[in-house]
């Protein structure tokens, strides 16, 4: 197929994407493979810039870049390297890297040759080597001992629990010199290996089909059992085209990559996305959003490079604030996109004010490839919602039984279980037992949010289950204590959490990041909070200052984090003075319990010590080691 084309109509309203609707997915000319997408830009674009590196994020580097011509070449021999390992459809290839050319080389190489696996390169050698096994993976694409010795260290723990394991690629900074004092003769140099491969085409001369397994992303966060999303090859091409709908990107697209590229929105928003229109994909350094130097010279490199679009999370938008926008021409930028956790409405008003960019929320999760909906670029953009459906991605509001089953939908303006179906949305987890409850009917899946649809279509989220605050029965949305402290100049970072309470549950609390030379007080936040939080339950009954919020490697607020912190501080509290031992009190996340609390102290009983903790939730679990 030759280029893919956009729809002619730009979505305004809900009645613009019913008109996209009318041609049915079927009908559309979209390639049926990532591969194809790839080798259509090939053709297509050729010699254009396709992928530009910047290693260390000062404007005046020299680039990395790589035209669509030599991207595809690197695609091939990357899958005809996993192949001569005997990678083939079926077969996975896991990934531990941060942002490098390479990265996106193993990406594609491997959805080429088999399946792709990236993983979080943060997670523990524990949770690292469980994703592995649900995977059953047979190469892991990683850093080089040399290029990070840590996260060699964790690859050295995990290699010998994994059976199904049988190499390992390592990767260097691009300009460095290679590893060549390998451990075993099953660790291997990645460039070196795929420079012995044709470029031309694949060796296995696979015909992917739009049905094929393309990737196992995991999800549900950094304990417990990993759940491993399973995409296919079209759930992956439809998805990134449903944004390219909605985005509708102007000229010639440059999208600036900060996000990492184990997360969906990386891969696909600002990776697969823009390459299906002769884009330019930027990757801003090894660490993305994570490097300082990224953050401090962004609008600089906005203006340099042209960027046209970037994605962020909430966080990200909030360190952009701090830095000085005056005096560079930002007029390339067409459009900036938020997801991943909920936005401020202030957030949202003081980017756009300062900045003058349209920042347009969206919402979606990993079982629906990337995105579900996000706010009209062209239409009115309604502060505090995520937006219109995505042209095709069906969205209900349903009210559920006790096993998950949706017994009614809503009506419009009323909250319940958003739930999704499309040809995005994947068709259930590899691990068959985790599907227990997570579809709400045939082909709709639960994702776990509280939301409402509005008359005219537009989705609300108004919680989610496990994030809610339970106090005495009366629940809690977080993001509305949130909100009311991003209103405050002296803010830069909220996050409210339950504080377990013997009496009625649970206690609103609230951690605050001060804005940059900001200084307040807690009472001064307690007697604001209190005089603008109307609802009286939700008026926090503490505020704690902390330097830096905890965020996942995505960039959202990890409130796991807090609550440990939280309640090994409460613990501690409870039992000074009362045990007259030494002793020890760790807070670690349980799958079953959630936070549970683990006190060493010689010569006491479990019972005395639940005696002087008390129960106080489902979320404190004491236990004597």
């Amino acid at each position: 197929m030759s280029q893919i084309s956009k729809p002619d109509i730009k979505i305004s309203t809900l009645k613009d994407v019913r008109a996209i609707e009318q041609i049915a997915v079927e009908d559309i000319d979209l390639p049926h493979s990532t591969y194809e997408v790839l080798r259509a830009g090939a053709r297509e674009y050729g010699d254009r810039i396709a992928l530009r590196y910047l290693p260390s994020g000062q404007v005046d580097e020299e680039s990395v870049t790589f035209s669509y011509g030599q991207l595809l070449q690197k695609i091939n021999q990357t899958a005809n390297a996993f192949t001569s390992l005997g990678v083939e459809a079926g077969t996975v290839v896991s990934m531990l890297l941060p942002n490098l050319p390479q990265t996106h080389f193993t990406i594609w190489g491997a959805e080429a040759a088999g399946i792709f696996n990236p993983i979080n390169p943060l997670l523990e050698a524990g949770h690292i080597a469980a994703i592995l096994r649900e995977a059953e993976s047979r190469v892991l694409v990683t850093l080089s001992p040399a290029a990070d010795p840590e996260n060699w260290r964790k690859v050295m723990a995990v290699k010998a629990e994994v059976p199904s394991l049988k190499y390992i690629l390592t990767v260097d900074f691009p300009g460095s010199s290679a590893g060549s004092d390998h451990l075993a003769a099953d660790v291997l140099d990645f460039d070196q290996l795929i420079a012995q491969q044709k470029g031309d085409s694949l060796s296995s001369k696979r015909l992917i089909q739009g049905d094929d397994i393309a990737s196992y992303f995991h999800t549900g966060g950094t304990t417990g059992t990993p759940k491993l999303a399973p995409h296919s090859h079209f759930n992956e091409v439809f998805g990134s085209y449903q944004m390219l709908m909605a985005l509708n990107p102007e000229g010639h697209v440059r999208a600036l990559c900060g996000l990492p590229l184990f997360h969906v929105n990386a891969v696909f928003v600002t990776g697969l996305m823009p390459w299906m229109v002769g884009g330019e994909v930027i990757l801003g350094t090894v660490a993305g959003y994570r490097s300082p130097e990224l953050i401090k010279n962004f609008w600089a490199l906005v203006e340099k490079y042209q960027i046209t679009y970037f994605s962020a999370v909430p966080t990200i938008l909030s360190m952009l604030l701090e830095v000085p926008s005056a005096g560079h021409d930002l007029s390339s930028l067409d459009v900036a996109v938020c997801g991943a956790a909920p936005l401020s409405q202030e957030l949202l008003r003081k980017f756009e004010d300062r900045t003058g960019i349209v920042l347009v929320e969206g919402y979606g999760q990993t079982e629906g490839t990337c995105a579900s909906s996000v706010n009209p670029k062209y239409g009115e953009r309604r502060v505090g919602s995520v937006g219109l459906p995505l042209p095709h991605c069906k969205v209900r509001i349903v009210e559920v039984d006790e096993g998950g089953r949706a017994v009614r939908d809503c009506k419009p303006n009323e909250s319940g279980v958003i739930a999704i179906s499309g040809p995005n949305v994947f068709s259930g987890y590899k691990q068959l037992a985790q599907n227990e409850g997570q579809w709400v009917a045939d082909g709709w899946f639960n994702t776990g949010d509280l939301g409402r649809l509005d008359d005219d279509g537009y989705l609300w989220l108004t919680g989610r289950s496990k994030d809610l605050i339970i106090r005495g029965g009366h629940n809690i949305d977080p993001q509305m204590i949130e909100e009311v402290f991003y209103q405050n100049d002296k803010v830069a970072e909220a996050a409210a959490i339950g504080k377990p309470d013997k009496r009625v549950g649970e206690l609103p609390v609230v951690y605050i990041q001060l804005a940059r030379q900001a200084a307040a007080t807690a009472e001064e936040m307690l007697a604001y909070a209190t005089e603008h939080i109307h609802e009286r339950a939700a008026v926090p009954k503490d505020v704690h200052f902390i330097d830096t919020m905890p965020v996942t490697a995505v960039g959202k607020i990890y409130k796991p984090e807090l609550r440990n912190r939280l309640i090994r501080e409460q613990a501690l509290a409870e039992l000074e003075g009362v045990l007259s031992c030494a002793f020890d009190v760790s807070v670690e996340i349980d799958k079953k319990f959630g936070q549970c609390v683990t006190v060493t102290a010689p010569g006491y009983t479990h019972q005395e010590i639940i005696d002087t903790l008390g129960d106080y939730s489902y979320r404190l679990v004491v236990e004597k080691q």
